[in-house]
């Protein structure tokens, strides 16, 4: 597209001024004009546009696309820092870290690791890095992604999940150890760490752990912390697992946890690894008449199947 023709899409958008018929304009793009063309318009005004509510648009009208040339100028724009105290640029900021994570562009890992390691940046926006990075799976982000987990003094617990959930989307098996290690020092304690500790043991059962005892070991362990979450996210863990003791461990938990939520996912875990049996064995054995239903219910299903 030359540049006069750009220049005319431009004028005939901005002709008029309130922000609702600009955008009304921007979305009507698609029906004029073929993807190529479109990819340059888009591009242009991302780098050109100043209002958030606008940009947001062009944003999303972007990522429908998903056309590599348009990681720069989406760059260019999260990583202006001098405009963030508007959250409603922070909005713009986060919306483009997920339509950067869509493109699976490794040459963006560079700038979202500088955003996610700046302290001095809005949290959200280093949320939004830290689940873009998982996504495009990269795994020059592994260590980085390891030490935000393991930082003790990041202000934003928030942070830390999302850098474990990260991760677990990346599956590189650098991470087991630095995560078995917060597991194994935060057992038993309910506090603001029990949601770290559920998106560890999410990200352990992500990764490749069957030949691995620690790891199961330390799946085991959370089997008995306070928060039924928790037990319920390392039930499942273990399930993944494949470890040729996940079946007994987890029929334990199905005889002696107290919390029926908890015994509920561990049938549906047993159900998973051994089939029908488990479910006979519930509704004959000693067991709870809510548990027994839950089996009942499932054996229904399974008939009609």
């Amino acid at each position: 597209m030359d540049k006069e023709l750009l220049e005319s899409i431009t004028k005939d958008l901005y002709s008029e001024a309130d922000a609702d018929s600009i955008i009304q304009k921007i979305q009507a793009l698609d029906e004029r004009f073929e993807r190529e063309n479109l990819v340059e318009i888009y591009n242009h005004l991302l780098k050109t546009e100043k209002n958030p509510e606008i940009i947001m648009i062009i944003i999303q009208c972007s990522d429908r696309l998903r056309d590599k040339s348009s990681l720069s100028p989406l760059l260019d724009l999260i990583l202006m820092k001098s405009i963030d105290s508007d959250e409603k640029y922070i909005n713009v900021r986060v919306m483009c870290a997920k339509a950067i994570a869509n493109l699976k562009d490794t040459s963006a890992v560079t700038p979202l690791l500088y955003c996610l390691n700046n302290k001095d940046e809005n949290y959200k926006i280093r949320l939004a890095c830290a689940d873009a990075l998982g996504r495009i799976g990269d795994k020059y982000a592994v260590a980085p992604l390891i030490e935000v987990v393991k930082d003790e003094n990041e202000k934003s617990i928030y942070l830390r999940e999302s850098a474990a959930t990260a991760l677990g989307m990346l599956g590189d098996i650098r991470a087991i150890d630095p995560l078995v290690s917060i597991l194994e020092a935060q057992k038993g304690i309910w506090s603001k760490f029990t949601f770290l500790k559920e998106r560890i043991i999410e990200a352990l059962g992500k990764i490749n752990i069957d030949d691995d005892d620690r790891v199961f070991k330390a799946l085991k362990n959370s089997l008995l912390d306070e928060s039924a979450q928790v037990r319920i996210n390392a039930i499942e863990a273990i399930m993944e697992s494949e470890h040729p003791l996940a079946v007994e461990t987890i029929k334990k938990c199905l005889q002696e946890d107290e919390d029926e939520e908890v015994k509920k996912n561990a049938l549906i875990a047993l159900y998973n690894l051994i089939g029908r049996e488990i479910l006979d064995e519930v509704v004959q054995g000693d067991f709870s008449d809510k548990l027994k239903m839950e089996a009942v219910e499932m054996i229904s299903e399974y008939e009609d199947e």
